[in-house]
C-alpha cells in the first residue's frame, strides 16, 4: 500500500488544481482519475479540458471564425471567394487544443512531484482508497479531496447515444452538419452549442422548460439577448413540455408549447442539455458513511469538509455553482484549510459567463433579486454602441449594466453583454473583492480606445455621470 498527505479523486479543474496547491504546500500527493482523450489515452483534466470547456471553446472560436469569413469581412473590405468549410480540420484543431491543455497538466504534475494513479478511485475505509484497473492500487491518505465532478443529465426516455441523441461529448463531435438540429435546454450548453452549429448552417431549434429565458442572469441582459439570438436564426421556444421522444432516421419531439398547443418537431440530431448530475458512482459512498444529500450531491459545509474526518469535497460534486473556475478555486482552498491556513471564497464574486457571439458575462446581484431582497440599488447602463474601440471592432451589440447600493455606492452586481465580456468581467470582480464602489471604477483611468472604457462609463452611470452619452 502506497501512503501519501493528500489524495485526490478526480483530475478535473478541481482536483488537479487542489493536488498541485497541495504539493506546492509540501504534501506528499497523488490524483487518481479514469478519463481517457479523444485517442483512447489516460487523460487528465476531466470533462472541462476533454468534453466541455475547453473543446468548446476551440469550435465557438472556429465557428466565428467562418461565420465573420461569410458575412462580415466584406465590411473591413476583405473579399472572400470561394468559402469552403472543412469540418473534419476543424474537428481535428479542437482535438489539438484539448491534448495541448492535457499534456500541459501532465507536465504540472511532473513538475509538483504529484503521482498519478489512472482508473477510479472508490473508498475502502475513510483513509484507504483502491483505485481500480489499469492501475489496481490501495494508497492510504492523511486526507482525501473529493473531486468527481457531474455527468450530463439524460431526458427520461431518450438516453445518450452519442449519435441522434447527444450530450455535450456528442456534440463536440458531429461529423457533419446537421441540416436540422434540435437542441432541448437554453442554458449554457445549449446555447453555446446551438450558436456553433448554426454559424456552420444547420438549422437550430432551442426547446427550453422555462417561461422565461435565461433566468440566471439580469432581466435587461435576458430580453436584449433573446432578441439577438433570434435575429442570428436561433429559435427559441420557452415553456416547453416534452412528451416523448422517439428515434427513427432522425429524431421526432413531441411537445407541448407554451400555448398548450401540441406540436412535433423533427431533426436529424438532438442535444440534451438539462443540467448536469453529481458524480458520486463508484465511489463506494454509503458503505463508509459518506453522507449525500437530498439531490446527490455530497453533503459539505462552507468549508468544504464531509461527514467523514479528514474527507473534503469539491467542484461539482457539492452544493454551489457548477463552474470549472469555482471548483479551482474550492481545490485551492482546500489544500490550504489541510495545510492550516484561513483561505477566501465567496459564491457572491465567483463570474458567470456564456460563450456566445456577443458574451454574456455577470458577477454578484441582477436587479430582480436586490428588488426581491428589498435592498435600494441604482444602476448604470452605457451601451456598447457608443464605444470607440467597439465600432472599431465592428462588434456594437450589447452594454455593461453596473449596479450599486444606494446608501453606500457599493457595487452589487455588474452584467455585461458584448466583445470580450468574458475578460472585462474580471475587472469588476476585483472591484467586488476588495468591495469597492461605482465612484472607484469611475475614478481609474481605462485605456482609451479600449472596450473597458464602457465599465467606466457604466459606473459613472450610477451617478448619471457618463462621460459618452
Amino acid at each position: 500500500m502506497k501512503s501519501f498527505d493528500v489524495v485526490v479523486i478526480g483530475g478535473g479543474p478541481g482536483g488537479y488544481i487542489a493536488a498541485i496547491r497541495a504539493a506546492q504546500l509540501g504534501f506528499s500527493t497523488a490524483c487518481i482519475d479514469e478519463g481517457r482523450g479523444a485517442d483512447g489515452k489516460p487523460a487528465l483534466g476531466g470533462t472541462c479540458t476533454n468534453v466541455g470547456c475547453i473543446p468548446s471553446k476551440a469550435l465557438l472560436q472556429s465557428s466565428e471564425n467562418y461565420e465573420q469569413a461569410g458575412h462580415h469581412f466584406a465590411e473591413h473590405g476583405v473579399k472572400v471567394k470561394g468559402l469552403e468549410l472543412d469540418l473534419a480540420q476543424m474537428l481535428k484543431r479542437k482535438d489539438k487544443v484539448v491534448k495541448s491543455n492535457n499534456d500541459g497538466i501532465v507536465y504540472l504534475f511532473k513538475k509538483n512531484k504529484i503521482a498519478f494513479f489512472h482508473g477510479r478511485g472508490s473508498f475502502v475505509k475513510g483513509n484507504e482508497i483502491a483505485v481500480s484497473a489499469p492501475a489496481n492500487e490501495t494508497l492510504a491518505a492523511k486526507h482525501v479531496i473529493i473531486a468527481t465532478g457531474s455527468n450530463p443529465r439524460a431526458l427520461p426516455g431518450a438516453q445518450f447515444d452519442e449519435k441522434l441523441i447527444l450530450s455535450n461529448t456528442g456534440a463536440l463531435a458531429i461529423p457533419d452538419v446537421p441540416k436540422r438540429l434540435g437542441v432541448i435546454g437554453a442554458g449554457v450548453i445549449g446555447l453555446e452549442m446551438g450558436s456553433v452549429w448554426r454559424r456552420l448552417g444547420s438549422e437550430v431549434t432551442i426547446l427550453e422548460a422555462l417561461p422565461a429565458f435565461l433566468g440566471a442572469a439580469d432581466e435587461q441582459v435576458a430580453k436584449e439577448a433573446a432578441k439577438v439570438f433570434a435575429k442570428q436564426g436561433l429559435k427559441i421556444e420557452l415553456g416547453v413540455k416534452i412528451t416523448q421522444i422517439d428515434k427513427k432516421k432522425g429524431v421526432v419531439i413531441q411537445y407541448t408549447a407554451d400555448d398548450s398547443s401540441s406540436k412535433k418537431f423533427e431533426c436529424d440530431r438532438l442535444v440534451v442539455s438539462i443540467g448536469r448530475v453529481p458524480n458520486t458512482e463508484g465511489l463506494n459512498a454509503a458503505a463508509v458513511g459518506l453522507k449525500l444529500d437530498e439531490r446527490g450531491f455530497i453533503a459539505a459545509d462552507e468549508n468544504c469538509r464531509t461527514s467523514l474526518p479528514n474527507v473534503w469535497a469539491i467542484g461539482d460534486v457539492v452544493r454551489g455553482p457548477m463552474l470549472a473556475h469555482k471548483a479551482e478555486e474550492e481545490g485551492v482552498c482546500v489544500a490550504e484549510r489541510i495545510a492550516g491556513q484561513k483561505p477566501h471564497l465567496d459564491f457572491n464574486t465567483v463570474p458567470w459567463v456564456i460563450y456566445t457571439t456577443p458574451e454574456i458575462a455577470w458577477v454578484g446581484k441582477t436587479e430582480q433579486q436586490l428588488k426581491s431582497e428589498g435592498v435600494g440599488y441604482r444602476a448604470g447602463v452605457f451601451p456598447f454602441s457608443a464605444n470607440a474601440r467597439a465600432r472599431a471592432l465592428g462588434d456594437t451589440t450589447g452594454f455593461v449594466k453596473v449596479i450599486a447600493n444606494t446608501k453606500t455606492d457599493e457595487i452589487l452586481g455588474v452584467h455585461i453583454m458584448g466583445p470580450f465580456a468574458s475578460e472585462l468581467i474580471a475587472e469588476a470582480v476585483v472591484a467586488m473583492e476588495f468591495r469597492g464602489s461605482a465612484e472607484d471604477i469611475g475614478m481609474i483611468c481605462h485605456a482609451h480606445p479600449s472596450l473597458s472604457e464602457a465599465l467606466k462609463d457604466a459606473a459613472l452611470g450610477v451617478d448619471k455621470r457618463s462621460l459618452n452619452i
